[in-house]
C-alpha cells in the first residue's frame, strides 16, 4: 500500500529589510495622512492633540492587524498553531513608524510644546523618515549613492504629496 504524505510548507518568511521598508513607508505615509485628516478643521487645543495621537495609534494598530491578517489568509496552505500571531507580529515596522508622530502629537497634548502648528513639524518629520528609509534600504541593496539618494527622494515625495493634497483640500 502506497503511503502519501503532504508536506506542510513553511509560510513565506518576509525579509526583515523588506518588512522595515514596507512597514516604515506605509506607517510614515499613514502618519502624514492621519495628521492631515485630523487637523483639517483647525483644532489645535492640547486635548485635540492628545485625541489625534490616540487616533493615529489606533489606526496604525488596526492597519497592522488588517495587513497581517491579509497576509495570513492569502497564504492558502495549512498553518501551524501560532502562525497567525507570528504573521501579525511581523507588522511591527508599520506601528513603529508612526510612534515618533504619536509622541510629537501627545507631547503637544501634554504641554511639552505648543499644540498649534505641530502638524507641520509632523509632516517634516515623516518626510525625513521616508527619505531616510529609502536611502538606507537602497544602500542595504548595494545601490550606488546617487541611486540611493534618488530612491530616498522618491520615497520622501510620497509625504510631500500628502502635504500638498492637505494644502489643496483645506
Amino acid at each position: 500500500m502506497a503511503q502519501t504524505t503532504t508536506a506542510v510548507r513553511e509560510p513565506r518568511q518576509h525579509d526583515t529589510r523588506e518588512a522595515v521598508l514596507f512597514g516604515g513607508v506605509y506607517g510614515s505615509v499613514l502618519a502624514c495622512s492621519m495628521v492631515a485628516a485630523l487637523t483639517q478643521y483647525g483644532e489645535t487645543s492640547r486635548a485635540s492633540r492628545r485625541y489625534d495621537a490616540l487616533w493615529l495609534l489606533v489606526t496604525a494598530l488596526a492597519s497592522a492587524l488588517a495587513h497581517g491578517y491579509a497576509h495570513y489568509i492569502a497564504e492558502r496552505e495549512p498553518h501551524r498553531r501560532w502562525d497567525a500571531l507570528h504573521t501579525l507580529a511581523d507588522e511591527w515596522p508599520l506601528v513603529t513608524a508612526v510612534l515618533p508622530t504619536v509622541l510629537l502629537l501627545a507631547g503637544a497634548g501634554w504641554g511639552w510644546w505648543p499644540p498649534k502648528g505641530v502638524e507641520y513639524v509632523a509632516f517634516a518629520l515623516n518626510i525625513v523618515l521616508l527619505f531616510t528609509l529609502g536611502l538606507v534600504t537602497a544602500r542595504w541593496s548595494r545601490r550606488t549613492w546617487p541611486v540611493a539618494l534618488l530612491i530616498g527622494a522618491v520615497d520622501a515625495l510620497l509625504g510631500v504629496v500628502v502635504v500638498i493634497a492637505n494644502a489643496i483640500i483645506k
